[in-house]
């Protein structure tokens, strides 16, 4: 394929029209709508047939901007409280630009040095934020999910060698089901890894003192030591309802005992470990088989930002293992070849905002920005227990606030709470989806965001509480 003469030349105007759409984009997020429901039918300016032939670059690259600018969710804000999703900051952003440039693939170091060498040392950085030894093995995936199934993919292969079978030239045929414990915590990202690895999204069992989810470790302890060989633990850093934590070092001490796998989910939760003042809540990760977290939470870069750790750092290349292609590194190549140690191939250079953010802000910077956080979710706890209308359902204990909004004269409150959230999305000046938390419907909005303000947490509570006071009873 050839391109029009025009737009070989147009390269620079095109990037010129993004470099000048962006300034005024991000400055107005302080103040403009999540999402503006008056924008929508701006998303349907992006079908139609495909084009005989292009708009070329320029006008082509214009009308994304112009649309995008205006209908996307407006995520990268303050007021973005849903699923947990920070933004990103100047540094990863740049940095990110910068990974399109290069357009560099990191997956082995014959086609990246560069790439490789920016992934392996951001993985050593991450280490060190989290208190991690500096032995783990680790990999740069595309999200918690990739990141968990990268991690239990290197638990399977740890069980199926200890039934003598070699799970990556074999398959599973032959194995037993691998058991899998957790507390009632575990996320869906864990249950959707095991699913994406043969073992079944519903074989986990969990073990739960009570309708929180709380995990029962006598119930635990009983079911390691009735297992039929070796076991998967997963502990659960940062439950998404309240943000509440297993206890790792008393999950870690029973794994050990019975010899089991212990894996740690820390999607959000692992960034405790950067303040002193919540890593007590992640103590004994150290301890873990495996750890993964997910940087375009708490991190604030973009997307496709997963980390996994694994103590074993030789279980991800036989997990993954080289391929036999004699135009591919082959498993002796001095240098990492990453492709090798995760399921993506071809892969993006997504170390490069990782690397800018971490060299721009450093250990002082990352810390400042969590403990702001918490502030903020305390603050944010403290308004909704001031406020006559609204019920606290949880204690703060992280970055999310769980809670719900309640009317005397209302005797549903679970169908009032979810009148609320569809509302709350609807009208689009704040961003907070609902959830059932002990069997109650409720708002559990996250400030994970560095542009989030203390003025933007009182607007929730502000908003939350004038559409609840206008719904029907």
């Amino acid at each position: 394929m050839s391109l029009p003469l025009d737009d070989i030349h147009a390269t620079g105007k095109a990037l010129e029209l993004v470099a000048e759409a962006a300034v005024p984009y991000l400055d107005s997020l302080a103040t403009r709508p999540v999402s503006d429901p008056d924008t929508a039918t701006l998303i349907g300016e992006l079908g139609g047939p495909l084009p005989e032939r292009g708009d070329g670059t320029v006008d082509g690259v214009a009308r994304l901007l112009r649309i995008g600018t205006s209908a996307a969710t407006h995520s990268a804000g303050p007021r973005f409280f849903h699923f947990v999703v920070g933004g990103s900051t100047p540094a990863a952003l740049a940095g990110d630009w910068i990974a399109s440039l290069l357009d560099q693939n990191p997956g082995n170091w014959a086609a990246s040095p560069f790439g490789t060498q920016a992934e392996t040392v951001v993985l050593c950085w991450l280490k060190d934020l989290f208190g991690l030894p500096e032995s783990y093995g680790g990999v740069l995936t595309t999200s918690a999910t990739s990141a968990n199934f990268t991690a239990l993919s290197a638990a399977r292969f740890w069980w199926a060698e200890r039934h003598g079978v070699n799970v990556t030239t074999d398959g599973l045929a032959g194995l037993p089901p691998m058991p899998v414990f957790s507390s009632g915590y575990v996320h869906v990202s864990t249950r959707k890894a095991l699913q994406m690895l043969g073992l079944g999204r519903d074989t986990v069992r969990r073990f739960a003192r009570d309708d929180a989810g709380r995990i029962d470790l006598t119930a635990l302890d009983r079911a390691l030591a009735e297992a039929d060989g070796p076991a998967v633990v997963v502990a659960n850093a940062g439950d998404v309802n309240t943000g509440d934590f297993d206890p790792i070092d008393e999950m870690a001490e029973l794994a050990e005992r019975h010899g089991a796998w212990l894996h740690v989910d820390g999607a959000f939760g692992l960034f405790a470990a950067v303040s002193p003042r919540t890593r007590h809540l992640v103590s004994g990760i150290e301890r873990a088989d495996s750890v993964i977290s997910d940087g375009h939470k708490w991190l604030n870069v973009p997307y496709e930002s997963g980390f996994a750790f694994v103590r074993d750092a030789a279980l991800l290349g036989r997990a993954f293992g080289a391929w036999d292609a004699p135009y591919l590194p082959g498993e002796g190549d001095e240098h990492v070849n990453y492709q090798f140690l995760g399921p993506d191939s071809s892969r993006r250079a997504r170390a490069l905002p990782i690397w800018a953010t971490l060299r721009a802000y450093g250990r002082e910077g990352h810390r400042a920005m969590v403990e702001r956080h918490l502030d903020l979710a305390a603050h944010l706890g403290r308004l909704v227990e001031e406020a006559p209308d609204l019920e606290l359902l949880a204690p703060v204990r992280l970055c999310v606030v769980c809670f719900r909004y309640r009317r005397p004269d209302v005797t549903d409150l679970d169908a009032l709470n979810t009148r609320l959230g569809a509302e709350l999305l609807a009208d689009g000046r704040v961003f907070a989806g609902t959830t059932v938390y002990r069997g109650m419907t409720a708002l559990r909005p996250a400030i994970v965001n560095w542009r989030t303000t203390e003025a933007d947490v009182e607007l929730l509570v502000s908003i939350v509480r004038e559409i609840g006071a206008r719904l029907d009873g």
